[in-house]
């Protein structure tokens, strides 16, 4: 299972990037392997506001239906729109060409507060 030392995670399995006053999120290797073939991603919409730990999308597999939640609150800047197209890419490439959306979160110091590798990887293992 791949877990990148420089990114973020959260208990539900989602992964945040820090870029400049915006954070990158999607699902992690873990998540993306445990869903098995992603056949489907409903986007948030661009502009809409998510809460801390509330659903914000969708994502759809061969074997099931699960929630993308946020990892931070905030607002959604900007969306992967590829994966309309392209929804295995969060299998192909989970932290790359996979990421699902932008967040301008409301508060920075949040992202600091989100688990680090080690912290997932245990996660994981348990």
């Amino acid at each position: 299972m791949n877990v990148p030392e420089d990114l973020r995670y959260s208990k539900d399995h989602e992964w945040a990037r820090l870029e400049g006053d915006r954070v990158r999120v999607g699902i992690t290797d873990y998540a993306q392997d445990a869903l098995g073939d992603v056949v489907f991603v409903e986007l948030p919409e661009v502009g809409s506001k998510v809460k801390l730990d509330e659903s914000f999308s969708e994502v759809e597999s061969t074997k099931s239906v699960s929630d993308v939640y946020a990892p931070l609150a905030g607002t959604i800047a900007e969306v992967n729109t590829d994966l309309a197209d392209s929804p295995e890419r969060l299998n192909e490439d989970p932290y790359g060409e996979g990421w699902i959306c932008l967040l301008e979160p409301d508060d920075a110091d949040a992202y600091e507060a989100l688990m680090d590798a080690a912290a997932y990887r245990a996660l994981t293992e348990e």
